[in-house]
């Protein structure tokens, strides 16, 4: 099973008219909210410092975008160099962003809330450590709050009963030294997809040669902690020039899986620089995340 590329690739690509956006658009959330899908997605301008921008599209495919970013730098010395690689869950009758804060010192993962996914306010730090690829679960799990996490190179889960105070840390999928090209690092791609065989985990991972692809792994859907399946291979990997050319050579790395109607879209940035679109039936994901 592949995941099939849109014909209209790449979708979003580098805006020279915004200075903040006018070299990479990249590692895009997205959201379907009152009819209308919004993108949320990191951008870098002449400084390279990383904000978050917001596009809006009816189809999925055609996008507008706003003219300036919903989430900036704001933390001071935590944040200047950046806000990145945003995930976006509802949850609670509300959204909630997990992203990146990259200061002075290195990084460290962010929730922040917002009603209309244009306002958003921060909840506050998942840990104040190097952590990156965060994200929430659509639902509590066990009465709880379920978070992905990465502390090099796992991927990990974690449990809070208020977003705020997080235990239970514990990891779940690590890279397999004798599988090729996930022997090196792991982390979740988008939000984890409920099917009634249990939350489909879209992750990615990079190889020695630092190439990044995308698979998918099922976990048990009361003890997510629990791995059912992993498949040997992967979906998708570096194959059109803009995925294998741009500011990192190598990459399809994704922060949003949605199902839209019988289908997967995963949005992924191509070679961190313009953000493109691929398709698959959920039934065919799941058959992969199952047997193979």
């Amino acid at each position: 099973m592949r995941f099939q590329r849109h014909p209209a690739n790449p979708l979003l690509r580098p805006n020279p008219l915004h200075q903040w956006e006018a070299i990479n658009v990249f590692n895009p959330a997205v959201v379907q909210h009152n009819g209308l899908f919004y993108m949320l997605y990191r951008a870098q301008g002449v400084d390279y410092v990383s904000h978050i921008g917001c596009a809006l599209s009816a189809d999925g495919i055609h996008w507008n975008r706003l003219e300036k970013p919903v989430l900036s730098p704001h933390q001071g010395a935590d944040d200047y160099r950046g806000v990145e690689d945003p995930r976006v869950t509802p949850l609670d009758g509300a959204f909630y962003m997990t992203y990146t804060a990259y200061g002075a010192h290195s990084f460290f993962p962010m929730i922040a809330r917002s009603e209309n996914l244009i306002v958003w306010e921060d909840v506050g730090p998942l840990e104040r450590a190097e952590n990156k690829d965060h994200v929430l679960f659509p639902e509590k799990i066990g009465g709880r709050y379920a978070i992905l996490h990465r502390r090099p190179p796992d991927i990990w889960l974690a449990f809070s009963d208020d977003l705020i105070h997080w235990t239970d840390h514990r990891p779940i999928l690590s890279p397999r030294p004798d599988n090729g090209w996930d022997n090196t690092r792991v982390g979740a791609s988008g939000v984890p997809v409920r099917v009634k065989e249990g939350w489909l985990l879209f992750y990615h991972a990079y190889d020695q040669n630092h190439v990044y692809r995308q698979s998918v792994a099922l976990l048990d859907g009361d003890d997510p902690a629990r791995v059912i399946h992993r498949p040997v291979g992967f979906f998708l990997e570096p194959e059109e020039t803009w995925e294998l050319k741009g500011d990192v050579p190598n990459v399809v790395f994704s922060c949003a899986n949605i199902v839209v109607g019988d289908q997967v879209y995963l949005y992924y940035a191509g070679a961190d620089r313009v953000i493109g679109l691929a398709t698959a039936p959920l039934a065919d994901v799941v058959e992969f995340a199952t047997s193979s």
